[in-house]
């Protein structure tokens, strides 16, 4: 292997980190003006003159200082490539994803082959075959067509694709357009799942909506809009009104939406059937009986953008127990109150500590920090959640940065 390292830079930048505690040194390989750069290959000493006296730099404390360079550097290298990579230990599933209030939501569960919300496309995502979609803002469903898109490229299957069914038709108008733009086929199943319907993605795992809250269009402002309209008005985009509209009276409201359980089946041998013996339970098995009971786990619960009233409705036990829950948290400090998140339809961890009591999950992914926030904010104030909940709190801080950076 052959190094090359400039000894001083030309002309001297004192930014410039050097070997050797001097940047004033005399041009003596490529005349003056040009940088003197030494190779290890051929490397025995340098001799310098300064002031017409010899100045010799032995080469094993000079190498010894390019192996350590080296040695970090790759350690470095390493330790980067195992960060992120293999996603988020929770509850037995490796969560990947990137959650950034107002800028991208996406989640990817791999066990399930599943994504939720996808608001631009990671490439990790181009492999799940389904999407859950908790609403209609760009952040969280921005990059749907390049989602379906991007399959048909690499010959996936069709994805299917769920959607709360207020903004289905919309859904297709979207691909409809983009079929028109792009001349090409765009091939998913666009499945409209209601709150209270069961859906089941294979034969040991089912997915069923719950009932949030977050700041939308009103559902019948969101039937009646025309898709032309929308193209035409620059202040439109899809799922998301501005208050400048001249055509349309619409308004933002805090509007019901959803989020996602899904759970595992299997399947219990009924109480009055147990004190049998196998060949009877056969014998009642061939005769059409129904002899077991089904049960359903909560594995994984996905809250999208909400408020945090979700948390008190008993209807959504279920969220709540699964065994990971995955929830947004917008605000984390005491410069916006609980009111202000609130009314943009979001939760505060404030919310969430208050309402701690009620989580009965094992691990808890905090997501949709405001981007506000630095990776050191988010951390501490985690800590705050962790002492009043027996769960594991984990934050998503991918896409985050430092203070210190």
């Amino acid at each position: 292997m052959q190094i090359s390292i400039p000894l001083f830079s030309s002309p001297p930048n004192p930014k410039i980190p050097s070997l050797f505690p001097f940047q004033h040194l005399p041009s003596i390989f490529h005349g003056k003006g040009k940088p003197t750069t030494l190779t290890t290959r051929n490397f025995h000493f340098l001799r310098l003159k300064i002031k017409d006296k010899p100045f010799i730099v032995k080469a094993s404390s000079f190498l010894s200082e390019i192996g350590r360079a080296i040695e970090e550097e790759e350690d470095y290298r390493k330790a980067r490539a195992a960060v992120i990579r293999k996603g988020i230990d929770l509850g037995g599933y490796a969560i990947e994803g990137l959650s950034i209030g107002g800028q991208e939501t996406c989640i990817i569960i791999p066990e399930f082959k599943c994504a939720f919300d996808i608001g631009r496309c990671p490439t990790r995502a181009i492999h799940q075959n389904f999407v859950f979609i908790t609403h209609a803002h760009l952040d969280h469903i921005g990059g749907l067509p390049m989602y379906v898109a991007s399959r048909g490229l690499y010959s996936l299957k069709p994805p299917t694709i769920f959607v709360p069914p207020c903004i289905k038709e919309d859904v297709e108008k979207l691909f409809d357009i983009h079929r028109a733009m792009g001349q090409v086929e765009l091939n998913f199943d666009l499945v409209a799942l209601d709150v209270g319907e069961t859906y089941e993605l294979r034969n040991d795992v089912v997915v069923r909506p719950f009932r949030t809250q977050h700041v939308i269009p009103s559902q019948e402002s969101s039937r009646n809009l025309d898709l032309k309209t929308m193209c035409s008005e620059s202040s439109i985009v899809l799922g998301k009104l501005m208050l400048d509209c001249s055509s349309l009276k619409c308004m933002k409201s805090l509007s019901f939406i959803q989020g996602y359980v899904i759970y595992s089946v299997r399947k219990k041998l009924k109480k009055q059937y147990i004190h049998l013996k196998g060949k009877q339970i056969e014998k009642l098995k061939k005769s059409g009986v129904e002899i077991t009971d089904i049960i359903l786990s909560p594995e994984v619960a996905f809250t999208g953008d909400t408020t945090a009233e979700y948390m008190l409705d008993p209807r959504n036990a279920d969220a709540l127990r699964a065994k990971v829950l995955i929830t947004e948290a917008t605000f984390l400090d005491e410069d916006f109150t609980t009111e202000h998140a609130r009314q943009r339809g979001h939760t505060h961890l404030f919310e969430i500590i208050e309402n701690a009591k009620w989580i009965r999950s094992k691990a808890i992914l905090l997501t949709h920090f405001s981007s506000r926030y630095s990776i050191e904010d988010i951390r501490e104030a985690v800590l705050k959640l962790q002492s009043r909940v027996s769960a594991k709190v984990v934050p998503l801080t991918e896409g985050f940065k430092s203070m210190y950076s």
